[in-house]
């Protein structure tokens, strides 16, 4: 019985063995891919979260800089348009301003005393006033259509009629103005309506 004591005493006092510092180490292995993933990361492989860009405020300021540029536009539009339409009704109030004189002479012929007139003093009042109104008119940038023996040009004339020519030098010329034309700096207001002379050749009245 002693025996047997003994000998668990002597298991007892023996420790068991320490473990080998290699074979401790031993679960640690499956940490390497975790350590290769974050060495990936730092050489830029994968893009850190801070470095993806705010797509929504990116579009924010966009649309902000859209909203301004079109409200922008918008302003200078109606200014534009304000400003073209008060030049306009300046330049018609300046040329209305020309015509006052004109205007006031010929009020005085339709006012003239019928009893105290002659047709004569009329049709010279009447040349005066035409005369001024067209002085002031022209002043301003218009230019008459009226000129016969020139050249028939449809650009400013409108044929209604023909007459033979005498000679192959006048044909397609203008040989009688039936409406004046005008011009307005440049622009076209109305065409002169004109008698227009064609060259028959053998059928023409002088080569008979």
């Amino acid at each position: 019985m002693a025996r047997h004591r003994d000998h668990r005493g002597a298991h007892a006092a023996h420790p068991p063995p320490a473990a080998d510092p290699a074979d401790a180490a031993a679960p640690e292995a499956p940490a390497a891919p975790v350590e290769a993933a974050e060495g990936a990361a730092d050489a830029g492989a994968v893009p850190p979260v801070e470095a993806v860009p705010d797509v929504a405020a990116q579009l924010a300021e966009l649309n902000d800089r859209y909203l301004r540029l079109a409200a922008e536009y918008e302003n200078y539009r109606k200014r534009t348009t304000r400003e073209r339409l008060e030049l306009r009704g300046r330049a018609q109030g300046d040329l209305v301003a020309m015509l006052i004189d004109a205007l006031d002479d010929l009020g005085r012929v339709a006012h003239l005393a019928p009893e105290a007139t002659t047709a004569r003093d009329v049709v010279a009042g009447v040349e005066l006033v035409e005369r001024k109104l067209l002085k002031q008119l022209e002043a301003a940038g218009l230019e008459r259509v009226a000129q016969v023996d020139v050249p028939f040009d449809p650009n400013v004339h409108e044929a209604i009629a023909q007459a033979p020519a005498a000679t192959p030098e006048q044909d397609h010329t203008v040989a009688a103005v039936f409406q004046t034309g005008y011009r307005f700096n440049g622009q076209l207001l109305r065409a002169a309506r004109v008698q227009v002379r064609i060259w028959a050749g053998d059928q023409a009245p002088d080569a008979q």
